[in-house]
């Protein structure tokens, strides 16, 4: 499996705190699976977590180093979350964020509830700039939970959408439940991802999650999103 939303670039954001933390989970994906990585802090303009990328590239070099000494077997890619922002365009030129792997493809996050106004505008400018916008995780807003036709608007510009392994299995609440199972039933999603921050997670979710979601994809189906989408980002 491919893994595009994960937090284990240690010591940038709400994730994995240590070099020690990050090769232990990377240890426990490779066991249920998962081959590649890409590794995206956030990036939240005049915040906290707003680690460059030249910092960053540092921090990713060091923890495949450690992973080699360990003999930990997957392959780690840079890239960001990154919060909503007007300037996204400019701080991507200026190589302050990263897209996945220097592709085309941004991963995009909204606010959790409330709204930022204009967000459809600032993904079709990206959009002309030769960008693909993928949107991180978007049954967990408050505001597609309400309104599922913001989906559909964003489809028709060509926004791809990238589900939580553990939105299906209630970690996120109701509200993801019900939008994610709408989500998988119309063949919305691109990519499902981890989005994994700590050690204490439960590894056996990501299991649980593929088996509910054989509820409503054929096994090729899960395929693509699991391996065949991610791979293009990679490659």
């Amino acid at each position: 499996m491919i893994d595009i939303h994960s937090h284990l670039l240690y010591g940038v954001d709400d994730g994995s705190k240590s070099l020690e933390e990050s090769v232990d989970i990377i240890r426990n994906m490779e066991k249920e699976g998962f081959t590649d990585i890409i590794l995206t802090p956030h990036y939240i303009s005049g915040s906290n977590y707003a680690s460059s990328k030249r910092n960053n590239i540092k921090l990713l070099n060091e923890l495949k180093r450690c992973l080699r000494d360990n003999n930990v077997d997957v392959n780690l890619f840079l890239g960001n979350e990154i919060y909503i922002d007007d300037n996204i365009y400019d701080l991507l030129k200026e190589r302050e964020i990263s897209s996945l792997n220097d592709s085309v493809f941004l991963l995009i996050e909204l606010p959790m509830s409330g709204e930022y106004e204009g967000y459809i505008d600032l993904f079709d400018y990206l959009m002309s700039k030769g960008y693909k916008v993928i949107l991180a995780h978007p049954e967990r807003y408050h505001s597609f939970q309400n309104d599922f036709n913001r989906i559909y608007e964003l489809e028709r510009i060509g926004v791809y959408f990238q589900c939580n392994f553990e939105s299906i299995l209630g970690s996120y609440g109701k509200g993801a439940i019900k939008t994610v199972k709408r989500l998988l039933k119309e063949k919305k999603i691109s990519f499902i991802a981890s989005d994994i921050h700590h050690r204490k997670h439960d590894y056996t979710k990501f299991s649980k999650a593929k088996k509910k979601m054989r509820r409503y994809l054929s096994k090729g189906e899960l395929n693509v999103l699991l391996n065949e989408n991610p791979s293009k980002i990679i490659n």
